[in-house]
């Protein structure tokens, strides 16, 4: 047994969150399905499958999304429900048993029920679910060992605080292709034979009508989650608009993105497929370079923000040094200062903030140079850095789709404190010396023109 756990352990992507043995005595593996919600490309599934056949005992996967996460709306949950039965569909045909418990969520009660051997959980850098993992592994009387799915290049090899993308970079182009090797896909050996758990019907519609949640944000009309659709937006990606990802990316339509980012966030896509999507894919080198630059080296650095500053989604998580220049400035006069309100409601005498601001509220998204923008004004139009950072938040958390998220968080942070960035020339009010960005200089680079027009058409 305990060579097993110490084998299990020499993954990379795995990291034991107690001291406890395998109890030789227990009866399956439980995998707590978290943030890695998918039943294909799933690290932490295939270790958990894995160890399962090592030890010849069946495998079941605690699926128990919880209402009341922070900041969650009804939007949120409505995107995440449409994964549930892909998933379940996914983790039968891998002979491995889930267990959906929203009803009732909790873990301990669970392993109570089932008197697993260990149990495996995915990994997240959030807050509260770091919260959830150190509360089971205290109580918890066998191992919880936990298996990092959400980075091409595991977290642990980064324990430190990154400075910015340059500190990371080198360090992840030395090791990525030891870990875009795809999932061998392994199925579980041993069927379920043991009494069944009890267990609420995987019906997203029920889910979702009796779910203590925020609904003033509802779900978006004509946009559907899960890691089937996800399949479908990273073939639809690849085939159309990968070619020009390169030379596209400030394109006010749907070229200049992805559209993969809610299907990461949930868990419904993984990195390594989408990697190794690109990688195959028939697209000039140069497309694939800039698109693996934002899905691995970018998306990474924003996880490992997240993971190492605890004040990640506050202000006080930018750099001493930005902190100094904003407030150097407070008390600078504004020549705009907008209400929550007005903001919410686009309200402002700037076309592309308010086109911007709409787009998240109608779609979800916001392209992701107006992103950079839209933030930046908050900070312009607003009393104080920690009111601009603050609302920046909340409306990044309750209306885009991958809200929430360690992507979401330092994006506001280097756009509002500095955050993987250094000082601009010249200071100027309200920002001192962090990045400005002007709507003359934005316009350039971006049509303005064009954007706004596609906006005002979803509003129609």
């Amino acid at each position: 047994m305990d060579n097993l756990l110490e084998a299990l352990l020499r993954n990379p992507r795995a990291q034991a969150r107690n001291a406890h043995p395998i109890h030789a005595n227990g009866r399956c593996v439980v995998y707590w399905m978290q943030r890695a919600q998918r039943p294909t490309d799933n690290p932490a599934l295939d270790a958990a499958v894995e160890v399962a056949n090592a030890l010849q005992k069946p495998l079941a996967v605690f699926l128990a999304p919880r209402a009341g996460y922070p900041n969650a709306t009804l939007r949120a949950y409505a995107f995440l429900a449409d994964g549930f039965q892909d998933i379940e569909l996914g983790l039968a045909k891998k002979n491995a048993l889930l267990v959906f418990r929203p009803s009732r969520p909790s873990l301990l009660a669970f392993v109570e029920e089932v008197q697993p051997a260990l149990v495996v959980v995915d990994e997240n850098p959030m807050r509260e679910p770091q919260r959830w993992r150190e509360k089971a592994a205290a109580a918890l009387r066998v191992p919880l060992v936990s298996v990092d799915a959400d980075a091409v290049v595991p977290m642990r090899l980064f324990p430190k605080l990154e400075f910015a993308a340059r500190t990371i970079r080198p360090k992840i182009h030395r090791v990525w292709g030891d870990f875009l090797t795809p999932s061998r896909e392994p199925k579980v050996k041993t069927a379920w034979t043991l009494p069944l758990p009890k267990a609420d019907v995987v019906d997203p519609v029920a889910f979702l009508s009796g779910l203590k949640v925020d609904r003033r944000v509802g779900p978006v009309s004509g946009v559907t989650g899960g890691p089937k659709q996800g399949a479908l937006a990273l073939k639809r990606f690849v085939a159309l608009a990968l070619r020009e990802y390169d030379t596209a990316r400030n394109h006010p339509d749907v070229r200049g993105t992805s559209e993969l980012s809610a299907f990461l966030h949930f868990g419904h896509l993984g990195p390594r497929a989408i990697a190794n999507a690109v990688h195959a894919a028939e697209a000039p080198q140069a497309a694939k370079d800039a698109y693996l630059e934002e899905l691995i080296v970018r998306r990474e650095v924003a996880l490992n923000f997240v993971l190492r500053e605890p004040n990640y989604d506050r202000l006080s998580g930018g750099p001493a040094w930005a902190i100094k220049e904003l407030d150097a400035q407070r008390g600078t006069p504004r020549q705009y200062v907008y209400s929550e309100q007005q903001l919410h409601d686009a309200q402002t005498h700037d076309p592309l903030w308010n086109a911007g601001q709409k787009e998240m509220v109608l779609s979800g998204r916001m392209h992701g140079y107006v992103r950079m923008y839209w933030a930046k004004k908050i900070l312009e139009w607003t009393r104080s850095p920690e009111e601009a950072f603050d609302l920046a938040v909340k409306f990044n958390d309750a209306y885009e789709l991958d809200g929430r998220d360690p992507n979401g968080y330092t994006g506001i942070s280097w756009a509002i404190a500095g955050r993987h960035d250094r000082p601009w020339s010249p200071r100027r009010p309200m920002f001192g010396t962090v990045r400005y960005m002007s709507l003359a200089s934005t316009g350039k680079k971006f049509n303005l023109k064009a954007y706004v027009a596609r906006v005002e058409a979803l509003e129609r």
